[in-house]
Parts: C-alpha cells; structure tokens; sequence
C-alpha cells in the first residue's frame, strides 16, 4: 500500500508537470498567433496572395511574417505544425484525471453529501458527460449555427452554465469544477485535432495536387481558433480552482464559475482589440473588477445548507477538538490511518491541541467557511460541526 500511494503520487507530479509545460507552449503559441493575426497590416508591396505582413523585433534580431489569404502558390520545403502542444496537454490532462479524480473519485470526485455515488458511477458519469457535451457543441458547430457569431456565444454560455450547474449538484465541488474545465480544454484540442490541423493538410494536399485550396477550410479552422481564443482564460482558472476552496466548495460554486465564464471572453476582448489596433475598450477592466468583488462575496456566503443560530451554547475549544480529532486526524496525524495516505497531506497536522489552534484558518477555509475537507465528506462531518467551528473561530478573531 506504501509503494502504491507513493508512485501515484509521483505520477501525479510528473504528469502535472507535463501538462503544465505542454499548456504553457499551447496556450502561449494560441496568444502569440492571434495577436499576429490581428496586428497584420496590408501593403503595397506584398506578394501576390498576401493578406498582410508584420514587423516584430525579439531577441536582438527583426522579423518579417506575412500571412496568405488561403496558402502560397507553392510549398516550402519545410512547415512547422503547431499541434502536438495542444495534445499532449491534453492527454496529460486526462492522464492526471484518471490518477487524481477517478483512482481517488470517493476523496475527489464523490461527495455523498450531494449524491451518493460509488466511485465507478462518478467516473462513467464523468467520462459520459465529457464525450456528450463535446459532440454536442461539435454538432452545432458542424450544423452551421456557429456562422451567428453572438448568438452562438450566448448559446455556448448557457450551455456551460446550465452543465455547472448540474455537475455542482452531482459531482463533489472540487470534481464539478474540474468537470467543467475539462469539457472547455477537450472541446479547445477536439478543435485543433478535428478541424484545424485536418483543414490545414487538405490544403496542403490541394496545393500539392495543382488544385486550388478551399477558402471554406480556412475559414473553418479559424472560426474555431476564434472560440479557443475565448474559452482560454476561464479554462485556466478552472484548472488551478481546486487550489481554492472558497471557489469550489461554497453555497455559490456554480455562480462563481458563471461569473469567470464571463469574464474571461472579454478580458481577451480588449487585448483582441488592442491588438487590432483599435480603441482600447478600458470599460473591461471595471467590469473585470465587479466580476472579481462579486466572486469574493459569493466566496464568503459559507457552505451549500449552512446554517445560522442553531448553537444554543458558545462553542469551545474543546468542542472544535474533538470534532476535528474524530473527523480529519485520520489523515492529518503523524501516522495517517487512512487507506491510502501515507503522509499527512500537505505536511498539515492536526492531532495535538497545538497543531490544531497553529493551522485554525486553514481549519475555517477547508471545513467551516467552505466543505473542501473532509475531501469528498468521506467521514462525514455534520452542518451543525462545520458551523460550530465558524463560530468558535469568529468568537476568537481568526
């Protein structure tokens, strides 16, 4: 069991790394490219199905890219693809899904609090919803409703919302949220691997063949860089959210993720139109801000069902003592008793009097003002113990 709990955590580490890395080249090159494409400027003086060109200055030497409408009359010898950052993001990302949320579903994926479910029954739901909600948009995009831009958008919006929604109310907070960001990234490379890359070749195929390319494939595979585009910033909070309980395991998680949906399109708004070159739209970042105070209030409103004057006496320490002895001391002790862990996670311990007053906020944002520990609410703390802990940390100031 040792050996087992300590190569899953080293998978865990390295396949994080490795798609952290593979995003950052993903994510970095989609920025770099759309705010190329944006930025070119026709002239004069370009070849014969040149859309526009550009100067850029990097690492002491100057750049002159210029961009085909459709493609060039003939090939180069050589072509860069960019396309093996956006999959080994996501083969990584689902790798390390796999390890933490579906090995571990009843810590990470489960909270039988919301909805009983073995972890069997929260993995196919899990896999099920991801494939559905992928041919779904696929089918939209396919169908031509994507041409309506705005509508399309909006459509899109409640769709992600409605699934939040839904999965906050199935899945554990922490796998909701993970459930949602994992539908944006698969739909994001689903793009590149089924429409970009494959419209890309059939061009080249043409070109080669002495045919002329079809405008239409272009203009497909930049529509859905467009929606990669946008989807890129909420995606990434998404994906480091479980790093915040106060996000993912509060009374508005779903709304909170509404709210970032929101957000993120048009902060990548005003770069976009920056990079045009047209008026910056500064409104973005008042909105930006009210999107931001309005998550850290719906932050504060406490746990899904807390409740408020149900304790008839002034709680204790030794009241708080012993509700985290017998609820979280399994895992945070010096010998975890706890199946599967061998080390008290995060080097947290709570099993002595000291230990628990030193580490009391953390206490309050994972288990009173939030219900991200116990993980999945595996031993099933109560309403009444997570509010007896608020008010016991209220009472002395923390």
């Amino acid at each position: 069991m040792m050996w087992e709990s300590i190569l899953t955590e080293w998978a865990s580490l390295i396949l994080r790394w490795l798609h952290v890395v593979a995003a950052v080249g993903w994510i970095g090159s989609s920025f770099y490219f759309i705010h190329l494409d944006l930025s070119l400027q026709p002239r004069r003086d370009l070849p014969e199905g040149v859309y526009g060109e550009a100067w850029q200055v990097h690492g002491g030497g100057f750049y002159r890219i210029m961009k085909y409408l459709v493609a060039p009359a003939s090939m180069p010898d050589e072509l860069t693809w960019f396309k093996w950052e956006a999959y080994t993001t996501w083969l990584s990302g689902f790798a390390l899904m796999v390890v933490v949320y579906y090995l571990d579903a009843e810590l990470f994926l489960v909270d039988k609090s919301i909805l009983n479910l073995t972890p069997l029954q929260a993995g196919m739901f899990s896999l099920g919803s991801l494939i559905i909600a992928w041919l779904l948009y696929e089918g939209a995009c396919r169908s031509g409703l994507a041409r309506h831009e705005l509508p399309f958008a909006i459509g899109g919006y409640v769709f992600l919302v409605g699934l939040t929604y839904a999965f906050t109310h199935v899945l554990s907070g922490r796998g909701a949220f993970n459930q949602i960001g994992a539908i944006i990234g698969t739909i994001m490379v689903a793009n590149v691997f089924a429409t970009i890359i494959p419209n890309q070749k059939k061009i080249v195929a043409a070109l080669l063949a002495g045919q002329k390319p079809d405008p239409e494939l272009g203009l497909a595979g930049k529509q859905r860089s467009v929606h990669n585009n946008y989807l890129t910033l909420p995606v990434i909070v998404l994906m480091i959210s479980n790093h915040y309980p106060l996000l993912f395991a509060t009374r508005y998680n779903w709304v909170i993720v509404a709210i970032v949906l929101a957000l993120g399109p048009i902060i990548r708004h005003f770069f976009n139109e920056r990079h045009k070159g047209h008026k910056s739209p500064w409104w973005v970042w008042g909105a930006a801000a009210a999107g931001m105070i309005a998550i850290m209030l719906l932050s504060a409103a406490g746990p899904r069902n807390a409740t408020t004057g149900a304790l008839s006496t002034a709680p204790t320490f030794a009241n708080v003592q012993d509700i985290v002895l017998s609820r979280c001391s399994m895992c945070h002790g010096a010998e975890p008793v706890w199946e599967s862990i061998v080390t008290a996670p995060k080097g947290i311990l709570l099993d002595t009097p000291e230990h628990i007053r030193r580490n009391a906020r953390l206490i309050g944002r994972n288990a009173a003002w939030s219900t991200a520990m116990p993980p999945g609410n595996v031993t099933e703390m109560t309403t009444q113990e997570r509010t007896l802990i608020a008010a016991w940390l209220a009472a002395d100031g923390l």
